[in-house]
C-alpha cells in the first residue's frame, strides 16, 4: 500500500516537472528565436497599436549605420544636404535620410563593385568610359571624405560639418572642378558619385532607407510602386498617394 502511494507521488512529480520544463521551454525558446516556439502559446494577439494619422511620421528601423563611422556619416549628411537642400518645394537630403541610403549601398555589393570588372591592367580612361581603377566605391568614399576634411581644415581651419553653407558649397565645388590635389582618387569622380547617389537616395523606394515617408516622390507627384492602374486608366488625370514596395508585402 505504501509502495502504491509512493509510486503515485513519483508519477505526480514527474508530470509536474514535465509541465514546468515544457512551459519554460516555450518561454525561453520564444525569446531566443524570436517567437518561433513561443508562437504556439495562446498569448493575447489583439493589436494594441493606435491608427496612424496622416501627419504622423513613420519610424524607419533600417536607419542604422553599416559602413560609415559617425564622423563620416555626418560629413555625408551635410554634403548631400548642400547638393539637395531643403527649400519651399519640400525636404532636403537630410530629412529624406539620403545619407543612410548611401551608407547601406556602400555596405553591400555596390560598394564592393561586385558586378564590375576590377582586374588589371588599369589605364586612365576617357570621361565617357566612366571609372577606370582598382579602388572600390566604399574605398573611394573613405579616402575622399578624409581628403575633404583635410581640405576644409587647410582652407577654413574648421572641419567640414562646422563650415557655413557657403563654405561647404565652395569645398564641394572645388572637388567637382578638380581643384583639390589628391593623388589617390579623382575628386571630380568622387563628387559625381556622391551627387548620383544623393539623387538615388532622394527618389529611391523607401525600402532602401532613403526617401523617408515617400516625400521625395510627393514633391514630384510620383505614384511610386503601384501594382496596377486599371481602376483609373480612363478619364482625367488623378492625383493618387504613392506606395512603397513595403506596402505590397
Amino acid at each position: 500500500m505504501a509502495d502504491d502511494k509512493q509510486n503515485e507521488k513519483s508519477e505526480s512529480e514527474r508530470l509536474s516537472r514535465r509541465k514546468f520544463i515544457k512551459n519554460s521551454g516555450y518561454a525561453v525558446g520564444g525569446l531566443a528565436v524570436g517567437g518561433v516556439i513561443g508562437s504556439v502559446i495562446p498569448w493575447d494577439t489583439q493589436e494594441k497599436t493606435t491608427p496612424q494619422t496622416n501627419n504622423k511620421k513613420t519610424t524607419n528601423f533600417t536607419h542604422a549605420l553599416m559602413n560609415f563611422s559617425q564622423a563620416e556619416f555626418k560629413m555625408v549628411d551635410a554634403a548631400t544636404e548642400r547638393i539637395f537642400p531643403k527649400d519651399e518645394s519640400g525636404p532636403g537630403a537630410k530629412e529624406l535620410g539620403v545619407a543612410y541610403y548611401i551608407d547601406h549601398q556602400l555596405a553591400g555589393s555596390y560598394g564592393l563593385n561586385a558586378r564590375d570588372y576590377m582586374q588589371p591592367p588599369f589605364y586612365h580612361g576617357e570621361k565617357v568610359q566612366g571609372y577606370q581603377g582598382r579602388l572600390r566605391r566604399k574605398e573611394i568614399f573613405r579616402i575622399a571624405l578624409k581628403e575633404m576634411q583635410n581640405y576644409s581644415q587647410k582652407k577654413y581651419k574648421k572641419g567640414f560639418i562646422s563650415l557655413t553653407n557657403e563654405e561647404q558649397d565652395t569645398i564641394l565645388t572645388d572637388f567637382a572642378e578638380d581643384k583639390v590635389n589628391v593623388k589617390t582618387v579623382s575628386t571630380s569622380g568622387f563628387f559625381d558619385l556622391l551627387r548620383s547617389m544623393t539623387l538615388e537616395g532622394v527618389y529611391s523606394d523607401p525600402l532602401y532607407s532613403g526617401n523617408i515617408d515617400m516625400d521625395g516622390w510627393r514633391m514630384r507627384n510620383y505614384p511610386g510602386n503601384q501594382m496596377n492602374y486599371t481602376d483609373i486608366i480612363e478619364g482625367d488625370f488623378k492625383d493618387i498617394p504613392p506606395k512603397s514596395l513595403r506596402d505590397h508585402m
